[in-house]
């Protein structure tokens, strides 16, 4: 018999080298444990670790050592279920910092394996199946908590979420920052009263989804009223009470809402607020020239976010003109973020006396605003991020301003239309640029060619919906010795009908990095697309093939045998791959989520109407 593995037989007789200040290296190993622990394993993340844990019974020990040191966790790039975190997370005696992925978890696995004094800062994400009663448990295991996040499906059960709201708060007195977001209900199932009185004193930063705005409101206006508070609440907001950071999604955004934020809290310095109404508002609910003048009270006030959703009625702020913006900018000149969404009647004019007004801007967003064009973007500088998402009227010409940029390291125009060619030649002379969003924009396979002789570090990249790029443009973009090659991570060619296998080939061939790849509604995308995926050495995660009717329930059969074995999240959903195939699959991958229900990459938005712990 062969003997495989074995050492020479004169190296074996040898007695192991001596190293001080550490164990002497195990048998097979050149290095102590304490170097191999405290120089190589401390740099590795879990998913890594856990899987020089399988190699032999020597690493898995030097790993366990490993887990115990680890200060913070981070389980949110896939949705861990309640035997996988019963495994892992004990083991970290060391943990301050959780983030986690409750997709697949009940109150049970959380409460049992998650909660414990030490932590200091807990994410809860996606809790589909997690009750209220976790928040009571929160506070009772959890007393040192500085940070709280928790995402919650909609229950229909305010009363018992309120009960738990103000169990857990009385025992959190150092919580800093709170955040519970309450995604698939109704924008008025949530009372708040009263809940001020138990807000801890250290408070510094509060986000809450959904309010309706006459509770919101009557909320913020008694965060001032200090006569209001018992003197025996000890752990009271008030004597010191300082918020600085507020987020809140509303029914409506009106004038009275500003003004109740605007007096009681002179010290914000991020406010960020979102409206989702069912009907065009109607005076005196709703927000005017008056409401966004008020914001000359918070002085400190440095990011800046007023949306009104589009997501239940095609509504906009049509009570807010240029007067209304032209007193922003006057009122809020140490601007580092700005965002707004929906100001339909504010032209070139007012948004254009943002960027001029703020000097320490980076950061801009403006979506829906049907009437801003080209001229905004005069002399435009500075700036880092610039998001302009359907705005009909912003063609190529907006980004010739940009051209000379030595800062811009993300563009989005996602939704403006008349972005065409010309745009590619302005944005290939942006070396710094690393994210690039060109949603619906009418470019065409030439446009491509001239990106891909740019070079750009490109890490992120969106065609999604741009119907006149085909097969060739993506071979173009891919073709040669190019940065992009190495550097890109996330790519979307969804809603492309020009797309076939061909481009997935060059995908696949070229881009050593890619770990998203989204390619919905590409309807000439068939089999060998996937088949080539699942052989590639790649580092694929997500997968989103959502609608491709070229695919047969072939993948079930792939992924049984053998391929994407790093996949984390996989979008089937309208095609002929049934739900109930996967069932073998999901059990042996206890991390991957098979989404069937049309989401984008993650689940980030639809996570709530999903019905899961039946395992995928």
């Amino acid at each position: 018999m062969k003997n495989y593995g074995k050492r020479p037989r004169a190296e074996t007789a040898a007695s192991p080298p001596q190293t001080s200040g550490g164990a002497p290296p195990q048998e097979g190993f050149p290095l102590p444990d304490t170097i191999i622990l405290s120089e190589i394993f401390k740099r590795l993340e879990l998913e890594s670790l856990c899987t020089v844990a399988c190699v032999c019974r020597s690493l898995r020990s030097i790993v366990s050592q490993a887990l115990s040191t680890l200060a913070s966790l981070d389980i949110s790039a896939f949705s861990p279920n309640g035997e996988l975190v019963r495994r892992i997370v004990p083991k970290l005696r060391g943990v301050t910092s959780v983030t986690i992925d409750c997709l697949h978890l009940n109150d049970s696995s959380v409460v049992s394996s998650i909660l414990r004094p030490p932590l200091q800062e807990l994410n809860l994400l996606k809790c589909a199946s997690l009750s209220y009663q976790i928040l009571a448990s929160i506070g009772d295991k959890c007393p040192n908590l500085r940070i709280l996040v928790v995402e919650f499906a909609g229950k229909n059960s305010p009363g018992f979420f309120r009960r738990n709201l103000i169990e857990m708060l009385k025992n959190l007195i150092y919580l800093e920052h709170l955040s519970i977001k309450i995604r698939g209900t109704e924008v008025d199932a949530y009372d708040l009263s009263n809940i001020d009185l138990f807000l801890p004193r250290a408070l510094k930063s509060l986000k809450l989804q959904p309010l309706d705005e006459q509770d919101a409101t009557h909320f913020i206006k008694k965060l001032r009223d200090e006569r209001e508070i018992p003197m025996n609440l000890s752990n009271s907001s008030f004597g010191g009470f300082t918020l600085v950071r507020l987020s809140l999604v509303l029914d409506v955004i009106t004038d009275r809402l500003m003004n109740s934020i605007t007096s009681s809290l002179h010290l914000l310095v991020d406010l960020d607020l979102e409206d989702r109404p069912c009907f065009e508002p109607k005076l005196p609910l709703d927000l005017t020239n008056n409401g966004l003048q008020s914001l000359i009270s918070c002085r400190h006030l440095t990011h800046l976010s007023i949306v009104r959703s589009r997501l239940n009625s095609p509504v906009s702020f049509k009570r807010v003109n240029d007067m209304g913006i032209f007193l922003l900018a006057e009122s809020c000149k140490d601007l580092e973020s700005i965002k707004l969404g929906g100001f339909s009647k504010v032209t070139d004019a007012g948004f254009s006396s943002l960027h001029h007004s703020s000097h320490k801007l980076n950061k801009l967003e403006i979506r829906n605003a049907p009437s801003l064009s080209d001229m905004a973007f005069h002399e435009i500088t500075g700036v880092v991020e610039l998001k302009l998402q359907s705005c009909p009227l912003v063609t190529s010409e907006s980004i010739s301003e940009l051209a000379s940029s030595s800062t811009l390291e993300l563009l989005d125009t996602n939704g403006c239309r008349s972005i065409a060619d010309h745009c590619i030649e302005y944005i290939s002379c942006v070396s710094t640029l690393t994210s690039l969003n060109l949603g619906g924009a009418d470019i065409t396979d030439s446009g491509l060619d001239v990106l891909s002789r740019a070079d750009l570090p490109l890490t992120h990249l969106s065609l999604r919906g741009c119907t006149r790029v085909n097969d060739r443009g993506i071979i173009c973009l891919f073709n040669g010795e190019l940065k992009i090659k190495k550097t890109l991570v996330s790519l979307d060619i969804g809603y492309m009908p020009g797309i076939s296998d061909r481009a997935i080939r060059a995908i696949v061939s070229s881009c050593d990095a890619i770990s998203e790849l989204c390619m919905r509604y590409c309807f000439y995308v068939s089999d060998t697309s996937l088949r080539m995926l699942a052989k590639s050495d790649s580092k694929l995660r997500k997968l989103d093939i959502y609608h491709c009717v070229g695919l047969s329930d072939g993948i079930v059969e792939v992924m049984e045998g053998g391929g994407f074995r790093g996949l984390r999240w996989f979008g089937a959903g309208g095609t002929l791959v049934e739900k109930g195939g996967f069932g073998r699959v999901c059990e042996r991958r206890p991390w991957l989520t098979v989404c069937f229900e049309g989401c984008e990459i993650g689940c980030h938005d639809g996570w709530q109407f999903h019905k899961y712990n039946d395992g995928y």
